[in-house]
């Protein structure tokens, strides 16, 4: 849990002023964007290599180093407003926190039963929407009330949170996980579905993390202190909801919870190729954001397939996955927006509806040998 507020502290302060800092002070067009996003997305595309650094180290540890330099990329970004300094701060930043998310869903999954993975796993959203909720509110008051300079907030950010990584290094003993992973790559035919749900995940979130922040700053002249409210009002939604949101998952099971999760970002993405006022694109935004605790389901559905052995080799393989499209998507969108933002948009409900006739595919009752309703292989 303690571990879940780092992330926010850092990269959500990152994310949040990323549009305003790219724009006001280093005069990017959406096509520098793209190519940022892109080369953000390439050590997530590299997440597979973490089994290999496990054959020297243990991931309680690798975790923690991959949190160093999430958290030192973002304390040194405002020193760097071009685009050059920009694509190197954030590949640093970068490589810790993809390294970093995979890591924790192995272990998340490896330390929670599949009784309680939805609920906990729903908690720790909650946790981190809370810490992103009073980081929300720091970088509001220091925008508006303090008037600090991009530079100053980075730092402060990026230094809080390596100091609780530290405190964590120092303070808490190593746990043992209960089956031994292998340290090798496994890809199983009988996972199949889970990886192309993963692969399609990947590439419809682009969408949201690039290009839906940027629509609110390039079209609707949203300051930095206006998106960092939006981001407060998601948080508050996620602190509120997200565990009542993995009980439910835990209830109605993973195929209709991610049925319902696609729809309704069909509507969403719909809404964002054609929203003509400022408050409606808010109103999405928002929404979009909410949609992201249901994406506990794809993980809780692996745990009740997967082999106990699978699960730290398989959640680098996943995230891999998830990124190919992530390492395209931004750079080749970028283009794309120069020419017809709406188009941007349009692709990513049409991806939304090949993400909803996967989910059709899943069991109601998920089960090793019981991956999936169609097409099931050895």
């Amino acid at each position: 849990m303690l571990i879940s507020i780092i992330v926010p502290m850092s990269f959500a302060t990152w994310q949040a002023l990323l549009n305003n800092f790219v724009i006001e002070r280093a005069a990017f067009t959406g096509a520098e964007i793209g190519l940022l996003q892109s080369v953000r997305e390439i050590p997530g595309f590299l997440a597979f290599t973490a089994v290999f650094v496990l054959l020297f180290i243990r991931e309680q540890a690798f975790m923690v180093m991959a949190l160093v330099m999430l958290t030192a990329g973002v304390a040194i970004t405002g020193f760097f407003p071009s685009v050059g300094g920009l694509l190197c701060t954030t590949l640093l930043m970068s490589i810790g926190f993809h390294y970093f998310e995979t890591l924790k869903q192995s272990l998340s999954l490896q330390w929670l039963t599949k009784e309680e993975a939805p609920e906990v796993l729903g908690k720790l959203i909650s946790v981190g929407a809370l810490a992103s909720l009073i980081t929300y509110g720091f970088l509001w008051g220091a925008l508006e009330v303090l008037q600090l300079d991009f530079m100053w907030i980075y730092l402060i950010a990026g230094t809080l949170a390596l100091a609780v990584v530290a405190f964590i290094w120092i303070a808490f003993p190593r746990f043992e996980s209960k089956t031994v992973q292998h340290k090798t790559l496994i890809l199983r035919k009988r996972y199949w579905l889970y990886y192309a749900l993963v692969f399609m995940s990947g590439a419809r979130r682009q969408i949201f993390v690039v290009f839906a922040g940027f629509l609110m700053v390039e079209k609707f002249h949203y300051s930095a202190a206006d998106i960092t409210l939006l981001f407060l009002i998601n948080y508050a939604f996620n602190w509120l909801f997200a565990k009542k949101i993995g009980r439910i998952i835990g209830i109605v099971g993973e195929r209709n919870s991610l049925l319902f999760e696609y729809v309704g970002l069909i509507l969403v993405f719909v809404g964002y190729a054609f929203v003509e006022q400022a408050e409606w694109a808010a109103t999405l935004y928002v929404v979009d954001h909410l949609f992201f605790a249901l994406a506990i389901a794809i993980k809780t559905y692996f745990q009740k397939i997967a082999d106990p052995a699978d699960i730290a080799s398989t959640s680098g393989i996943s995230f891999t996955i998830s990124h190919i499209a992530a390492v395209v998507i931004p750079v080749t969108f970028g283009l794309l927006w120069l020419i017809s933002p709406t188009a941007v948009f349009l692709a990513g409900a049409a991806m939304a509806v090949a993400s909803l006739i996967l989910a059709f595919n899943i069991p109601d009752k998920p089960l090793p040998n019981n991956e999936v309703r169609l097409f099931r292989w050895s």
